[in-house]
C-alpha cells in the first residue's frame, strides 16, 4: 500500500478540498438532433440520442 513520503501542507490540502466545493453548476451543451440542453457525454434526455445514434427509446407524444 502506498504511503505519502512527506506531509501535505495546509495550503495544498485546503486547495485540493476547495476544488470539490465550487459554486459553478453543471455545464450544458446543445443536442445536435433536437437542440435541447443536455450534459456533455450524456444521452439527451429529450430525444435519447448520443453520438448520432439513438441509445434510449423515447415515446413519441
Amino acid at each position: 500500500m502506498g504511503v505519502p513520503k512527506n506531509k501535505t501542507s495546509k495550503a495544498n490540502r485546503r486547495m485540493n478540498r476547495a476544488a470539490r466545493y465550487t459554486l459553478d453548476g453543471p455545464s450544458f451543451a446543445t443536442c445536435p438532433q433536437c437542440h435541447a440542453l443536455r450534459q456533455p457525454h450524456h444521452a439527451c434526455p429529450e430525444c435519447g440520442y448520443y453520438d448520432g445514434r439513438q441509445v434510449v427509446k423515447k415515446d413519441a407524444k
